[in-house]
């Protein structure tokens, strides 16, 4: 399972302290973060049939920080819908 949040983490510093703080408090998790992304992402991954995504979120609020879930948005390939060439 694999949650992606927005973050307002600004730099490598914050993202450093926040992953410590992350580790220790879910160790089973693998986490990082994407500060080159526009929407600064903070990426878990667990191998467990759920990420405790509100406890994630409360964490980061209680440590002076704003984190996000983006939705899952599936975007389907366009489909070309071919022109009715008969014209009768």
């Amino acid at each position: 399972m694999v949650e992606v949040y927005s973050t307002n983490v600004n730099n490598q510093k914050q993202a450093d302290f926040l992953l410590d703080q992350l580790g220790m408090r879910f160790p089973a998790y693998k986490i990082n973060f994407d500060l080159e992304d526009c929407d600064n992402i903070l990426r878990v991954e667990s191998d467990l049939e759920t990420i405790e995504v509100f406890q994630v979120i409360d964490l980061l609020n209680s440590l002076g920080f704003i984190a996000q879930v983006l939705p899952d948005i599936l975007q389907s390939p366009k489909q070309s819908v071919p022109k009715n060439l008969s014209t009768t």
